[in-house]
């Protein structure tokens, strides 16, 4: 099921590429560029920090979708999608972090 929702949305995005800035949101934050949707994933993921110190669960779980969504849209922008980092999070998958990220160097 989440991987159709991540493909459905990744299809969305790709569409909303070439649309005209009044037509979405997404359309808009394309056209705006870089600056523009990096400021909101910046800004969404201070909100999900800040709704971890809360009790509300619910509300956490907003502002992480919030931060995929947003995530997602700078992958869009960078020619990605959720596949790319799926297929990351599956090459890690029992690899030890320490082992990990000593690999990167």
């Amino acid at each position: 099921m989440s991987n159709d929702i991540l493909q459905r949305l990744t299809e969305t995005l790709e569409a909303r590429k070439g649309a005209a800035p009044e037509s979405s949101y997404v359309a808009k934050l394309f056209s705006k560029g870089d600056d523009a949707i990096l400021k909101k994933v910046i800004e969404e993921a201070g909100e999900v920090l800040l709704a971890a110190k809360d009790a509300d669960k619910q509300h956490l779980v907003y502002e992480v979708a919030d931060l995929w969504f947003h995530s997602m849209v700078l992958l869009a922008h960078k020619g990605l999608s959720a596949d790319d980092v799926l297929n990351e999070l599956a090459r890690r998958e029992g690899v030890s972090g320490i082992a990990e990220k000593a690999s990167r160097k």
